[in-house]
């Protein structure tokens, strides 16, 4: 196909997921300029770093004056599942060449994995200019989401309540279980899930979703992958 052709498949693939997520934007972009931010820095906060569960426990530790290191090692336990991610896209992209890798890895997201790694078991192929447009789709929709929520945010006097949260955890939930079909998937899954419930009532948030994340991999890894998946596996490290 070609890459123009590419990128409107990106854009389709992406939409629904940048739908799902843009509620969650304007959330964030309320809740940021409640917490005192200003609507300047609250839109640069999307812009450069774009990773909404981060961004909340940013804005929230801001306003509670605690100190930059434990603000910084907070994000780093949100997103520590990035590094996962990375380690399991780098064989679908390693056709890109490094400037277009660190532009991958930036749009990186939660649904951006998902999408990726469900079209390379596919066989379909993960082209630059497919990648791009799911990610430029999530990516512009998220920011204009969280402009509006910030410009907006103080006619909202408790953003939470209107329950618009809670549709980005729906969307993680349905790409859980894309990958329903998986071998193992319902131990891992149940694993995971016990293990960050633990790591909640134990340790507390951010760490719960690392800690669960973990927990999971360790089951997978001990595992046998079952036929299907070592043939795919083999397929995959070719």
């Amino acid at each position: 196909m070609s890459e123009t052709t590419e990128f409107t498949s990106g854009l389709r693939s992406g939409f629904v997921p940048a739908l799902s997520a843009a509620p969650f934007g304007m959330l964030f972009g309320a809740v940021s300029v409640a917490d005192g931010q200003s609507v300047f820095e609250t839109a640069l906060m999307s812009i450069t770093i774009f990773a909404g569960a981060s961004q909340l426990v940013g804005v929230e530790l801001f306003g509670q004056r605690v100190a930059p290191w434990l603000i910084i090692v907070s994000i780093v336990a949100v997103n520590f599942r990035h590094v996962l991610y990375s380690a399991a896209l780098t064989p679908v992209i390693s056709h890109f060449p490094l400037p277009k890798k660190m532009i991958a890895f930036f749009l990186m997201t939660d649904p951006q994995f998902a999408e990726a790694l469900k079209r390379h078991e596919k066989e379909q192929g993960v082209t630059f200019s497919w990648y791009l447009g799911a990610g430029l789709v999530l990516y512009i929709l998220w920011n204009i989401m969280t402009l509006i929520g910030a410009t907006l945010g103080g006619f909202i006097k408790n953003p939470e309540a209107l329950g618009l949260d809670v549709l980005l955890p729906i969307y993680f939930l349905s790409l859980v279980m894309g990958f329903r079909k998986r071998p193992n998937y319902l131990p891992v899954v149940a694993v995971s899930a016990l293990g960050s419930i633990l790591a909640y009532a134990i340790v507390g948030s951010p760490w719960h979703v690392s800690i669960g994340a973990v927990a999971g991999i360790l089951l997978a890894a001990i595992l046998p992958p079952g036929a299907k998946r070592r043939r795919h596996s083999e397929r995959f490290y070719q």
